[in-house]
């Protein structure tokens, strides 16, 4: 069965994401259905039921599980990925980490074992675009 093409904008969102902003600071376990947006600080553990995107300015203190990630900002705990995980050239990671499929930019600091479960090597880039805040 094919996919049905998505022509309306709204059609094209999905899930709609949970957002931490920059200068928040949430202290406590967070658990989103959907996808979550980060900018600000989250002190406890997390489970995100779709894609972790985490700027520059954000910063995540325990263990995340999440079904994708693109991470540019800061980790200290345990990273894990059901799918795919972009590790952008700003990011840095104090944390072990396990994903399907990793994607680490130069630039990027890992401090931990890393362990891709779908066998493949982590794949190296270099980014083209430049970093943004938020």
């Amino acid at each position: 069965m094919s996919e049905t093409i998505k022509r309306r904008l709204i059609d094209q969102i999905g899930d709609s994401p949970t957002f931490v902003a920059e200068g928040s600071v949430l202290t406590g376990d967070l658990e989103t259905p959907g996808p979550l947006v980060m900018c600000g600080v989250v002190r406890g553990d997390g489970r995100v039921g779709g894609t972790l995107r985490m700027s520059v300015t954000a910063q995540w203190h325990g263990e995340i599980h999440a079904l994708a990630g693109v991470i540019a900002g800061r980790i200290s705990g345990k990273l894990v990925v059901e799918n795919k995980l972009e590790v952008g050239a700003t990011a840095v990671i104090h944390a072990d980490i396990v994903a399907r499929s990793i994607a680490v930019a130069k630039g990027a600091i890992i401090d931990g074992a890393v362990t891709v479960t779908s066998g493949e090597p982590v794949v190296r880039f270099e980014e083209k675009r430049a970093a943004r805040r938020g």
